[in-house]
């Protein structure tokens, strides 16, 4: 497949020899224990009903049928397992035919399994395969395959409504499916484009700016607005007891303070200055503090917080930082103890360049349920709810609306 006194020549591949390929590439990395792979590990593996697309339904006969035909143009190779039972396995050779370095190795097993991406989602679907310090360092990568002689990669042109480039391997034509259309490719990323520090100056930016028609236009909305969260805030109430209660990204306060009047030790705590003025102005008895969310503490006079509320305050993370901020917001909270989230629910990310007739640059996070619930279950939390909501019209509200609330497991009875 390759000659020494040139590029390597790309093979062709056709679907159904790319999934069975990029799922060698995928699994020789992810379960090396397991690998090379059996038929029916393979043909598992090929019809993936998570990080595929499309999903597919191969049987035995057309996993085998492919991979011996892979096997005569030495893309793979067939052996017998060293142990046990002696059963034929399947052992990719596509990385060595186009020495591939192993940042290059994880973009392309992503591309054969899942079809065009934009970096961003390459980024977050490559941390099992390849730690990318962050999309910029996957965009290089992406273009340094672009530009060798034989180019493994190319950038499509953006389509309307995207706010990123997609890229595509070059490794044979992709399959879309017959009975649907592919899902839309979503890339909740982008928030990064400029790094962390740049996203958070953003938001604290914007939230200073804004912060005093926001408190005007927003403070009362438990009033008679928001029937199920004034609900699920007195739940909480009578749930926490006396045990402290801390709202992280608490805006004006109004959420703080309502569980303050229904007899909680709660406090609150955001990033933007301005709105934390808002807040002690309009709620004076009650703790409001600067802060970060992903560095909240343990409470000074408990052994943690009975209680940790992010409500609203993730809609500006990208879908990566997920796992590390809500695991941030879960380690302080005590045995017992209660994490509640709320977010805007959705695909893709919605910018603002003016927001209560003032000029801002805020992107927001629509995000997915499944992922966020599998973020709190990670922590190691328990009994998890979720809730959706449908937006409320007379509100101008425009998504629907996510709740989770989960709990810390207790320590165990001393008998």
């Amino acid at each position: 497949m390759s000659d020494a006194s040139g590029p390597p020549v790309l093979p062709v591949l056709d679907p159904a020899e790319q999934r069975v390929l990029g799922s060698l590439l995928e699994k020789q990395r992810t379960v090396p224990a397991s690998y090379p792979l059996s038929l029916n590990a393979l043909r598992t593996a090929c019809n993936q009903s998570s990080s595929r697309e499309p999903v597919v339904d191969y049987d035995d006969a057309t996993v085998e049928q492919v991979a011996r035909a892979l096997k005569a143009r030495g893309l793979v190779r067939i052996v017998w397992a060293d142990t046990g039972r002696r059963t034929l396995k399947y052992h990719q050779l596509l990385d060595e035919v186009l020495d591939l370095p192993a940042d290059e190795r994880a973009l392309i097993t992503v591309l054969l399994l899942r079809g065009p991406q934009s970096p961003g989602e390459l980024r977050v679907r490559t941390e099992r395969l390849h730690d990318f310090t962050d999309r910029d360092e996957v965009e290089t990568t992406l273009h340094r395959m672009a530009a060798r002689e034989s180019p493994f990669v190319v950038e499509l042109e953006r389509r309307p409504g995207q706010q990123d480039h997609r890229w595509v391997h070059l490794l044979g034509p992709m399959e879309t499916g017959d009975a649907a259309p592919p899902a839309p490719v979503v890339d909740r990323e982008s928030v990064l484009r400029e790094g962390d520090e740049a996203r958070t100056e953003r938001v604290r930016r914007t939230f200073d700016t804004i912060a005093e028609p926001y408190a005007a236009a927003l403070a009362d909305e438990l009033d008679g607005d928001l029937p199920f969260e004034v609900w699920l805030l007195d739940r909480i109430a009578q749930e926490v007891g006396t045990h402290p209660v801390v709202e992280v990204g608490c805006g004006p306060g109004h959420v703080t303070a309502h569980l303050a009047s229904a007899g909680v030790a709660a406090q609150g705590v955001d990033l933007s200055p301005g709105m934390v003025a808002e807040a002690r102005r309009r709620f004076p008895d009650v703790t409001f503090e600067v802060g970060d969310l992903r560095q909240l503490m343990r409470p000074a006079t408990s052994d943690g917080w009975g209680g940790v509320l992010a409500w609203y305050s993730l809609i500006y993370f990208a879908e990566s930082e997920l796992p590390s901020a809500v695991g941030a917001l879960a380690r302080p909270i005590r045995p017992g103890g209660l994490l509640v989230l709320a977010m805007h629910a959705g695909a893709g990310v919605r910018h603002a360049d003016s927001w209560f007739d003032r000029e801002v640059d805020l992107d927001v996070v629509l995000h997915d349920p499944k992922t966020v619930v599998d973020a709190v279950r990670a922590t190691g939390l328990e009994a998890v709810e979720w809730y959706l909501r449908g937006p409320i019209t007379g509100r101008d509200e425009t998504t629907e609306r996510l709740y989770v609330l989960a709990r810390r497991p207790s320590l165990p009875q001393m008998s």
